[in-house]
């Protein structure tokens, strides 16, 4: 009953102080808002951004390792890039030695991609993404599809000609109708689709997505395009199994075999690249995390600021209701009740400031940022409240220290 009572009595003088002089009140809680938006705004910009991009990043796979001519980072900079070209691309040689052989990886497959012109009637859609897959694709690759159905392993291993499109693709190919069933045109051949993708959305670099994509069998697509170290370049990638932090077993399983089925000598080094989809998700996250320590360094003085002027704050108040605590003292109030009264204020009042510092990142949000949608999630509300809280306790302490040992007689003396 007394902590309701403390929360009662503490909100009524926060309140009064409020109002009492409202422009010293605002000024001084304007560095906790500014503090707790700046905070809180970098907070959430990072992670819309880190979203988006990690987002436009899905075309790598999760947890998945393809096998390439060139890494994503060479580690040794001295390492001439010529020497990247000579290396051979992967095979379905390759593809079926690793296949049979691999027993630390979910699921293998490999792919061949390419831009093309799609054509049905007099509608087409230039430059789309164009991959020749195999039917266990599915199992490394999130394919979610809206409608229709994945390629049968039948069509696949006749390399039928039958597809899977995007819903960009199907709009502009075939504007208010159903494509399932029709047929487009890729190269002159003829196609019937299977099924479409469910819509992915716009995302903030120019990454393939499933919104301009077309998948049809790799064999199929063999006929369209020559698929070797001339012509379009296939990859190989395979899943790695969630008891396999960061796919190590993989990896060196990977690269053992790849090295004994090229022929590479102990001495010899790899003449192939295994890249991991998380190295670039780590390094976006990385640089994030830079970002967010600005954040927290910008938005920390702004803070501190804040802190100072609920302090001051404080002390007047304790100034102003010296008798009032001489009063409460001698009736019988002990010093915890005095100190939480005041503790109470101070957070009470941070947590306003706190709360509008919160209302302007939330108005924020409705701001057209183009591709970027800026969410503000549950997660910073709660920072934002927790650190506006804490401020308010640390602000608060001193004054409530001071009017909690304020002796009885002499506090009701002063005026």
């Amino acid at each position: 009953m007394i902590v309701f009572r403390l929360i009662w009595e503490s909100f009524r003088f926060a309140m009064q102080a409020l109002k009492s002089n409202l422009t010293r009140t605002i000024l001084s809680l304007l560095g906790v808002t500014v503090g707790i938006f700046a905070i809180i705004a970098v907070f959430t910009l990072v992670d819309s951004l880190e979203r988006n991009i990690k987002g436009s990043l899905t075309f790598l796979g999760n947890n998945v390792i393809r096998v390439d001519r060139f890494p994503f980072s060479s580690g040794n900079q001295e390492y001439p890039w010529w020497r990247y070209f000579r290396r051979p691309p992967g095979n379905y040689a390759e593809f079926v030695f690793l296949n049979e052989r691999l027993k630390n990886a979910e699921a293998i497959t490999i792919f061949a991609s390419s831009r093309a012109t799609v054509k049905q009637g007099s509608n087409a859609y230039e430059r789309a993404y164009l991959d020749g897959v195999i039917y266990n694709h599915k199992d490394v690759y999130e394919l979610p599809i809206e409608q229709g159905r994945f390629f049968t392993e039948m069509e696949i291993t006749a390399a039928r000609n039958v597809t899977i499109i995007g819903v960009k693709v199907a709009r502009a190919l075939f504007p208010g109708q159903d494509p399932l069933g029709k047929e487009l045109k890729i190269k002159g051949l003829k196609f019937i689709v299977i099924g479409v993708f469910e819509e992915e959305g716009e995302g903030l670099f120019d990454t393939p997505s499933k919104d301009e994509a077309l998948l049809i069998p790799y064999g199929a697509f063999s006929k369209i395009f020559y698929i070797g170290q001339f012509g379009v370049e296939p990859t190989i990638a395979a899943k790695g199994k969630d008891d396999d932090p960061g796919l190590v077993v993989l990896e060196n399983e990977m690269a053992g075999l790849l090295r004994a089925k090229r022929g590479l000598k102990p001495t010899e080094e790899d003449n192939f690249a295994l890249n991991k989809s998380e190295f670039i998700q780590n390094a976006v996250g990385s640089i994030f995390a830079v970002i967010s320590i600005a954040g927290w360094v910008i938005g920390g003085f702004s803070i501190l600021i804040g802190g100072f002027g609920i302090a001051n704050i404080m002390f007047v108040s304790v100034k102003e209701r010296t008798s009032i605590i001489g009063i409460q003292k001698s009736l019988g109030a002990k010093n915890y009740f005095i100190l939480l009264q005041f503790l109470f204020e101070a957070t009470f009042l941070s947590l306003i400031g706190g709360l509008a510092g919160l209302m302007i990142v939330y108005a924020a949000t409705y701001v057209p940022l183009g591709n970027l949608e800026i969410i503000l999630s549950f997660k910073n509300i709660l920072l934002g409240l927790g650190l506006s809280s804490v401020i308010g306790i640390v602000s608060g302490i001193v004054p409530a220290t001071l009017a909690a040992k304020l002796d009885p007689v002499e506090a009701i003396r002063s005026t």
